[in-house]
């Protein structure tokens, strides 16, 4: 059984995820790559943790890009459970939060190398956009984008 808890990025799950996910992040593209100095998760009011099972198995978090627009962060399911559609259920459960806090649109960004992310993105509505900030720079990033 899948549950979703809104939390903020004091929840200890939430960490212990997002630890797992610079792992996997760090084992897919080095340990110094430049998207990794977007990882910090301080402050972060607006998070998603996936229960299965009563076991925390998923997260990902929103954060104000600007009035209009969420971007979305810190998004991780744990390879154990990866195909039962919780990656979509968190993305689904951020963008309904992002629509009650009064966007109209969700961004985000990932790597080349996270083909499963892109999939996800892809196959939600999502649509590749041109990269924005300082992601310009970085050439194997990828930034999608959704009108919710």
């Amino acid at each position: 059984m899948l549950t979703i808890l809104r939390t903020n990025s004091e929840n200890q799950e939430f960490k212990k995820l997002v630890k797992l996910l610079n792992s996997d992040l760090a084992e897919r593209d080095g340990e110094d790559h430049p998207l990794s100095k977007f990882n910090a998760i301080v402050n972060i009011k607006h998070v998603v943790l996936a229960n299965y099972n009563n076991k925390p198995v998923g997260c990902g978090a929103i954060v104000n890009y600007n009035l209009e627009i969420m971007e979305i962060k810190r998004m991780y399911v744990s390879p154990e459970v990866r195909g039962k559609k919780i990656g979509t259920k968190i993305l689904l459960e951020l963008e309904k939060w992002a629509r009650e806090l009064g966007s109209s649109k969700c961004l985000l960004f990932t790597g080349s190398n996270q083909p499963e992310a892109n999939r996800l993105y892809k196959k939600n509505g999502y649509k590749q956009i041109q990269k924005y900030g300082e992601l310009i720079e970085i050439e194997d990033s990828v930034c999608f984008a959704k009108e919710i």
